[in-house]
């Protein structure tokens, strides 16, 4: 009698469940997006004339992630997907019209490749903020980490933020250290945006179970 009756109370949990992706494929955009930028930043402090480029690549890069990776929250806050995806197109395509005016305008031309390198991890950064607090809230850090990297990469020399990590983590020459200290924030940035991935898989099962209950 015990074992039927928790047969159809398991049977939700378990059909909900097998809705959500593995765990280990759900963490592989935010590894993409850290490590990548992390690679982006070591590659600027060897040449950053040579590298721009890649950031400006890293940019549809990033809209594409966050486009597949916040379909879950879009189900979550019960937004319709093609109300999802219009606001996504929308945000990342924006940001990359802007990105052709700098370039098309004159703008680029007249500040320099470290300036640039600079406008486009803020303007990126800024994006990703605003696609975190309306529809994948997993890029929240991710947005403040590539603000770290923005500052990094504009005041190369003596930077304020590496000589304070420096001080309060014992850390000596750290403001010879950007690629080093960097990967670490990067490591403390993953974490806390797996975190965030556990808190919202979590909230998605819930939703999922109740859905399949009423169902």
């Amino acid at each position: 009698m015990s074992k039927a009756a928790t047969v159809p109370a398991e049977a939700p949990a378990k059909a909900a469940k097998s809705n959500q992706a593995p765990l280990l494929v759900a963490i592989l955009p935010l590894l993409v997006l850290f490590v990548t930028a992390v690679v982006l930043f070591w590659l600027s402090k060897q040449d950053i004339s040579g590298t721009f480029r890649y950031w400006e690549i890293f940019v549809p890069v990033v809209g594409a992630i966050s486009l597949i990776s916040g379909w879950g929250q879009a189900y979550l806050n019960d937004n319709p997907r093609l109300w999802y995806l219009v606001k996504q197109v929308v945000s990342w395509g924006a940001l990359i019209a802007l990105l052709y005016l700098l370039n098309s305008q004159g703008i680029r031309a007249a500040i320099s490749d470290q300036q640039y390198t600079a406008v486009i991890l803020y303007l990126l950064a800024f994006a990703s903020l605003l696609v975190a607090i309306h529809m994948d809230l997993k890029l929240l850090v991710f947005a403040v980490f590539l603000v770290f990297c923005a500052f990094l990469i504009a005041v190369p020399e003596n930077n304020p933020t590496l000589l304070a990590m420096g001080n309060r983590f014992g850390i000596a020459d750290a403001t010879t250290k950007p690629v080093m200290m960097t990967a670490i924030v990067a490591c403390v940035g993953f974490v806390a945006s797996f975190a965030i991935l556990l808190m919202m898989r979590g909230a998605l099962l819930t939703k999922r179970i109740a859905a399949k209950r009423r169902g």
